[in-house]
């Protein structure tokens, strides 16, 4: 099933000069980007995005982080797009990332771990409409053949 999910390049990501290393493994697995900005995430936007993890210690963190420099917000569409982004990332944890994931291959530590990638399709609905309009994103879902 053809699917939309977000991708957010975290400020280490930018920062570290691995865009293009990043995306360019998305289009090659087949991913198309449908809408794709270097932004700052603001404070309200980056609460809003971490809202489910509110309370809990590592919160305030995440926060500070997402906030603390530019990153790039991707939505990705193709077969089964929130799984397989998720498995392309690796563990949430670079230490624990398997070799030739995006974590694994190129984290350096366990607090600033690369990538963000939607966990469900609700999830994804709602992370790309709360960084993207309609306007801002390319074209109808697309049906892919093998």
């Amino acid at each position: 099933m053809v699917e939309r999910t977000l991708v957010i390049l975290k400020p280490d990501a930018v920062e570290r000069g691995l865009v293009g290393s990043i995306t360019a493994r998305f289009e090659s697995r087949g991913f198309t980007i449908k809408g794709m900005k270097l932004v700052r995430v603001d404070p309200e936007a980056a609460e809003k995005h971490y809202a489910v993890h509110k309370g809990k210690p590592f919160y305030e963190p995440l926060i500070d982080f997402i906030t603390s420099g530019p990153v790039i917000l991707m939505v990705l569409e193709g077969e089964q797009a929130v799984s397989v982004v998720r498995k392309m990332m690796g563990a949430t944890f670079c230490t624990e990332a398997e070799p030739g994931t995006i974590r694994g291959d190129f984290g350096l530590g366990q607090t600033r771990n690369l990538i963000h990638g939607s966990d469900s399709l609700e999830t994804a609905q709602k992370e790309i409409a709360l960084f993207f309009s309609e306007d801002e994103l390319v074209g109808e879902a697309r049906t892919l053949t093998p």
